[in-house]
């Protein structure tokens, strides 16, 4: 067997496991990883960031939009605390995202002496903030707890995960068998028998089902669509499912028409979906409604109990629905015409939203079919839940209910390094962008070509509104002081443009999105402009 040390046995897994990325800052705990990562840079890429919670999210960005594992390494204690916003966002989204990290000298753990990064149970603190975290002790415990970390990753509910090795442990050396080279991961359970026949049985009696789809059945798009065929059910999703099913597809609903044909729905289907859309945004049901649920995660049955619950993959258990069918379910008369009028309705409805409609269009316009579009919790972000068109799962980039602020345009770095030679454009508010501006820098050392779209209205727009129409106009920390974007972008030696119309920025972003370089649009508004999405997002009850 070779003498390895663990950070080159850690290193030699990510390879192992496809790893091609790694985002991070190194820092003198994790010297001998770094080290490691290095002698491997013909296989393993590593992209240095500004700061810790730009790692973070470029990884999250990169784990969401491929379904592969995004892994970032940073020092403990402050770069941990300080990525841990991330590490929410991939917890709530249901993203495959790996931690590494390093921990004060092994013989120090414990004893509170004040040790550079020291916290008192760091440990806990990731474990709290992961589905999985362990700790890395010796060189021959290496390949098994990353062999457990990818295990736990990618089975059953897809969540970050996180690894620790004390400062000592890195560059300790011994004897170990390789890593081994096949993801391990845990096959899903079938369907219940007598649950799914409970589930057959109330679908067969349903006259106007509604799938709505989530995080969890990004991978199931081809059975989900061949089931809502089968019973002519519309599909919708508010964030993480958009594009699973089209919305250019005549069963393709986005969440305003979905509500249009909620008020008459007698069957909700939910699969890979927390139901928060139904559950937590419309808080109405339609008398007598009956819910099944897909999902592979049975807490959600705890949580949120339906009338059949299905514990299983999406896609199992929608293969399973639609074996078992067939022979209970008569012809489905088309109900296309009558989605595609309620599209036209809801389509018309959310006009009313501007300019934010305007501009979402035209990037809708120029973005390729197959581009990837990142939101940010911003004016335009929530607006693009409603009325962003998406036509294939992943393309569509959310932060999930975490909603956390300045999360997209690193999150957009880490898409598109992901797919390097995909059009990927970001929508950020001037609010949020500021969070992570620094990592403008990151784009240009290490080629990132992403368009950043600025959407400045001098405010964190959300709060403003709330505070006008809620608090009586009494303002604070709403009003926001601006750089000039344009300078700013280019002080980094990024292209940028400012525009102040939909109109102008067509040309802007087909010229951008054509550059070999990164590019930032500002588009000036002005303070309130935007029209309040919330209406549509939190409806009120039918009369």
């Amino acid at each position: 067997m070779p003498v390895l040390t663990t950070g080159q046995v850690m290193a030699q897994s990510l390879i192992a496991h496809g790893v091609d990325t790694v985002f991070g800052i190194p820092g003198a705990h994790m010297y001998d990883f770094n080290d490691a990562l290095a002698e491997r840079s013909s296989d393993l890429r590593f992209i240095t960031t500004r700061h810790e919670q730009g790692s973070g999210y470029m990884a999250y960005g990169y784990a969401k939009s491929s379904g592969r594992a995004g892994v970032y390494t940073v020092v403990p204690g402050p770069g941990v605390l300080n990525s841990g916003a991330a590490l929410c966002t991939a917890y709530g989204a249901t993203a495959p995202v790996m931690c590494l990290t390093g921990e004060i000298m092994s013989h120090l753990i414990g004893q509170g002496r004040g040790q550079l990064h020291e916290l008192p149970d760091q440990l806990a603190l990731l474990r709290g903030l992961t589905k999985w975290a362990e700790q890395i002790n010796h060189p021959t415990d290496a390949a098994g707890v990353m062999y457990e970390a990818f295990r736990q990753m990618f089975s059953g509910r897809i969540r970050p995960v996180a690894v620790e090795a004390p400062w000592d442990v890195f560059g300790m050396k011994a004897e170990v068998a390789l890593p081994k080279s096949v993801l391990p991961l845990v096959a899903p359970p079938e369907a219940d028998p007598d649950a799914l026949a409970r589930a057959v049985a109330l679908i067969a009696e349903a006259k106007r089902p509604l799938i709505m789809v989530g995080a969890g059945a990004l991978h199931a798009g081809t059975e989900i669509l061949e089931l809502a065929r089968m019973l002519q059910a519309p599909v919708t999703a508010h964030r993480s499912g958009k594009g699973i099913v089209s919305e250019d597809n005549p069963l393709g609903m986005p969440i305003v028409a979905g509500w249009d044909y909620w008020k008459n729905c007698d069957l909700l289907i939910g699969i890979g979906s927390r139901l928060e859309l139904q559950y937590m945004r419309w808080q109405w049901m339609p008398p007598g409604i009956k819910t099944i649920r897909i999902d592979i995660d049975p807490t959600e049955m705890v949580r949120l109990k339906p009338t059949v619950g299905l514990v299983t993959d999406a896609a199992v258990g929608t293969r399973a629905l639609l074996k078992a069918l067939p022979a209970r379910l008569g012809r489905v008369a088309s109900r296309e015409e009558e989605i595609a009028g309620i599209k036209q309705r809801a389509r018309a409805a959310i006009e009313s939203l501007q300019p934010q409609m305007a501009y979402l269009d035209t990037i809708r316009a120029v973005l390729p079919r197959d581009g990837f579009f990142c939101e940010e919790v911003s004016q335009m972000g929530f607006t693009a839940r409603l009325g962003f068109p998406v036509y294939a799962p992943r393309q569509y980039i959310t932060c999930g209910y975490q909603d956390n602020l300045g999360f997209g345009f690193n999150t957009a770095l880490g898409v598109k390094v992901a797919h390097p030679d995909k059009a990927v454009v970001n929508v950020s508010g001037d609010g949020g962008f500021m969070f992570g501006v620094q990592e403008l820098a990151t784009a240009v050392q290490h080629g990132i070509n992403l368009v950043t779209i600025v959407f400045n209205n001098r405010s964190y727009g959300n709060v403003r509104r709330d505070q006008m129409e809620r608090y009586g106009g009494r303002l604070i920390g709403a009003d926001l002081h601006n750089p000039d974007f344009v300078k700013l972008a280019e002080s980094f030696g990024v292209q940028a443009v400012s525009v102040d119309s939909p109109t102008a920025l067509r040309p802007a972003l087909e010229k951008a999105l054509a550059a070999d370089s990164p590019q930032v649009i500002e588009v000036r508004l002005e303070r309130g402009a935007e029209t309040s999405p919330w209406g549509f997002l939190h409806p009120s009850p039918p009369r």
